[in-house]
């Protein structure tokens, strides 16, 4: 196949993608799960537990985490978006 032409390039794209994505979603999932591993540690050195604080009564400490988490969150999509 030549991926010089235009043709052979818009046949070839979807089966990268469809070859790339079940990693992406490994990936992705990974990348949450430390996320997540992450934000239960902040808590915890907080002296709170992960998921039990209402955002009415958490202490700056805990809403750091929650930023924390979000940007991690964020970096995550980014990191597997195509």
């Amino acid at each position: 196949m030549n991926l010089k032409s235009p043709a052979a390039l818009a046949l070839a794209a979807p089966l990268v993608q469809v070859i790339a994505s079940p990693l992406a979603y490994y990936n992705y999932g990974a990348c949450q799960t430390g996320c997540n591993t992450g934000a239960g540690a902040c808590y915890t050195a907080a002296g709170f537990v992960f998921g039990n604080v209402t955002t009415a009564e958490a202490p700056p400490a805990i809403l750091t985490c929650n930023a924390s988490q979000g940007t991690c969150m964020a970096a995550c999509a980014r990191a597997s978006s195509p």
